[in-house]
């Protein structure tokens, strides 16, 4: 029997790379695309695609995917609640708006979340396409992580099914719990790494105001940034030059506060910047 599964922001930038990956197996979804934007329901019918009214959608739905932005996620799930039936599975995409518990909890219903890790650093993808599938479940063969934040044990096989289908290609489904998820996304990639990154980008710009060519700095950071990934997190087999630990030793502190950690990868800072992203806060 076929899986009935509204999906709701259907036409939106992750609503469409969920709806092209899972109309490609009508054989297992029956599938309901939600979507209320006019950009998002001309970005369907650019595909053949209509939408359904929600509500209709909703009551029947095995599953219900919310490819929403986070701040609207509470005010939404508050809405269609009470519209499933019980046995629906409700699908986030991110873990902020489950951890900031913004979304409310039906015994009977459960809850779901799964989150793309996009095509890794080090990859064996050959073609055009595959490299420059930046974001993955295109071409780019990816990891995801994923929660059975509520309900039966049993309901982790079908969830696990619906995460590979709508992200394919995918290689592993990593399985942890919601909170987990949050302690990476936003802690980790967002605030840490994406922060980091920006700031990469600042001196790439400082390097190339003081001379250096554009294209030499670029290839020049992100070569040595790709050794420097490899040696830290010991996949290359030898540790850095006496001279680049002199380096980061005498960077080190005048680059990151001393309680960075404590400020950013700790769960009191992770609550705030969940409620932050939920607008939960308000």
């Amino acid at each position: 029997m076929r899986m009935k599964v509204a999906l709701l922001g259907a036409g939106g930038k992750m609503g469409c790379r969920l709806t092209d990956n899972l109309i490609k197996h009508p054989e297992k979804y029956d599938l309901a695309l939600v979507e209320i934007s006019d950009q998002g329901i001309a970005n369907l019918a650019e595909r053949g695609l209509s939408v359904k009214d929600r509500d209709q959608a909703l009551a029947d739905a095995d599953a219900v995917i919310l490819a929403l932005p986070d701040r609207l996620i509470g005010k939404v799930t508050h809405e269609i609640v009470d519209l499933l039936k019980p046995g629906t599975m409700l699908v986030s995409l991110d873990p902020a708006a489950a951890y900031a518990e913004v979304i409310p909890l039906r015994d009977d219903l459960s809850y779901y979340v799964s989150h793309p890790c996009h095509p890794p650093m080090y990859n064996d993808e050959i073609t055009d396409e595959a490299r420059t599938d930046w974001f993955g479940g295109v071409k780019a063969k990816h990891h995801i992580v994923s929660a059975l934040h509520r309900g039966p044990e049993a309901d982790w096989a079908k969830g696990d099914q619906l995460a590979r289908d709508m992200y394919a290609p995918v290689m592993n489904n990593y399985r942890i719990t919601v909170e987990q998820m949050a302690i990476l996304e936003p802690a980790l990639v967002e605030t840490f790494a994406a922060t980091c990154v920006t700031a990469i980008k600042e001196a790439y710009d400082e390097a190339v105001k003081m001379g250096v060519p554009a294209e030499a700095a670029w290839e020049f950071l992100s070569g040595h940034a790709r050794i420097e990934f490899a040696i830290v997190f010991g996949l290359s087999g030898f540790p850095f030059s006496d001279g680049a630990k002199l380096a980061i030793e005498k960077a080190y502190d005048k680059i990151f506060k001393p309680d960075w950690k404590q400020q950013i990868m700790s769960l009191d800072a992770l609550k705030q910047s969940v409620a932050e992203i939920t607008d939960s806060l308000q």
